[in-house]
């Protein structure tokens, strides 16, 4: 384990969380700037709508490793029902997501970015999400505003998700660095960690149980490649100035930090 030039994040559970989510508000928040409404449609409608174009399309999509645009689902649902907005589809995806959930920081994700970028550590983000590129990043840089993310991707801007190794490469394209100059830190044992480590990136499993309450969560298991496990952002940071003065050290059992306010020497 190598000290990084970059690393990168996920977003939901790494960086942010959604508490409260609930999508149904998200709906009627945008139903306020509704301009055109000739069938006088409803909530209700909206919500049957809704449920109808994901479950029965974009789910299924999303199962086999691609991913739909936002701005194109609010598109499908909102021209099915003949209602149309006074807003762009950029200020549609944003009304909706901060309806539905205003975000949340992760506990010390924004310690951990200060630190990074006073080391001058670089950054960058990829998400499975939804929502486009553009409407994470103005999410990222209300909760987190003293982020430097050098880019911030997401499946729907690229449609296909994580594990697909094509996310790392663009990004390794991106930042110009090796895989073995790079981090990637995740809660998912397998669209970020094993994915990641695939590349030959250094993973990073980020296992906090803050709202830890998503649906596929009792389909886990333990990434198969070597990496951290870590519970707390800080102990991150304990590990990156261990790095500074001993520029490689080895994981220890279970992938674990061998020291970092555990008092047990390093191997």
């Amino acid at each position: 384990m190598n000290y990084p030039m970059m690393i990168i994040f996920d977003y939901g559970h790494t960086l942010l969380y959604e508490p409260g989510w609930d999508s149904v508000k998200g709906n009627a928040e945008l139903l306020k700037y509704a301009v055109k409404n000739p069938n006088n449609r409803n909530l209700e409608d909206v919500v049957r709508a809704a449920k109808l174009i994901y479950k029965k399309h974009i789910e299924s999509i999303r199962k086999i490793g691609y991913d739909v645009c936002g701005q194109i689902v609010n598109r499908v649902v909102y021209e099915y029902l003949g209602i149309e907005f006074s807003l762009t589809p950029l200020e549609m995806e944003n009304v909706f997501w901060n309806g539905a959930s205003s975000g949340a920081v992760m506990p010390d994700a924004d310690k951990m970015l200060d630190y990074i970028n006073k080391n001058e550590i670089r950054s960058a983000v990829i998400s499975n999400l939804m929502w486009s590129g553009e409407a994470l990043t103005e999410r990222l840089n209300r909760l987190l505003p003293n982020n430097k993310f050098e880019f911030v991707m997401t499946s729907s801007d690229y449609f296909m998700r994580k594990p697909n190794r094509i996310l790392f490469d663009i990004a390794l394209q991106k930042s110009g660095l090796s895989a073995d100059e790079v981090w990637y830190c995740g809660d998912n044992p397998i669209a970020d960690i094993d994915s990641s480590s695939k590349v030959g990136i250094f993973p990073v499993w980020y296992d906090n149980d803050t709202e830890k309450n998503y649906k596929d969560r009792f389909e886990e298991r333990p990434p198969n490649c070597e990496h951290l496990h870590i519970h707390e952002w800080s102990e991150m940071i304990c590990l990156l100035e261990q790095l500074k003065d001993q520029p490689c050290i080895k994981i220890g059992e279970n992938n674990a930090l061998c020291k970092c306010q555990r008092n047990i020497e390093c191997t």
